[in-house]
């Protein structure tokens, strides 16, 4: 396993978002109301960008047909339209100043 640093911790702010491509992966970084999380970077509905998801509380709702999912689980909470799968969340991993996540090599 190898970490991989994402942002530095003094770069961190509530309503940061950003997007990283990590070997085959497409994350999304937040931090809501001083939770940081890290969730795959496009809704499993229909593969839209979540960048601009609105998070309230602990539910995150995609910008394009409101499907909500738990944003500490994943776990879908309101379907809009078709059955999907849960949105992946990642473990966060506190290295120094820096917070990433730890890849398989």
């Amino acid at each position: 396993m190898r970490f991989q640093s994402l942002e530095k911790l003094i770069n961190l702010y509530d309503g940061y978002a950003k997007t990283f491509k990590i070997d085959s992966l497409q994350l999304l970084l937040r931090q809501d109301d001083g939770h940081l999380r890290l969730f795959e970077a496009n809704c499993p509905h229909r593969g839209h960008p979540l960048a601009s998801a609105s998070v309230s509380g602990s539910v995150l709702q995609c910008p394009l047909h409101a499907y909500r999912f738990s944003a500490v689980t994943g776990e879908v909470i309101q379907a809009a339209e078709e059955p999907c799968r849960g949105l992946k969340v990642y473990e966060l991993i506190y290295e120094g100043r820096e917070v990433g996540l730890l890849l398989d090599d």
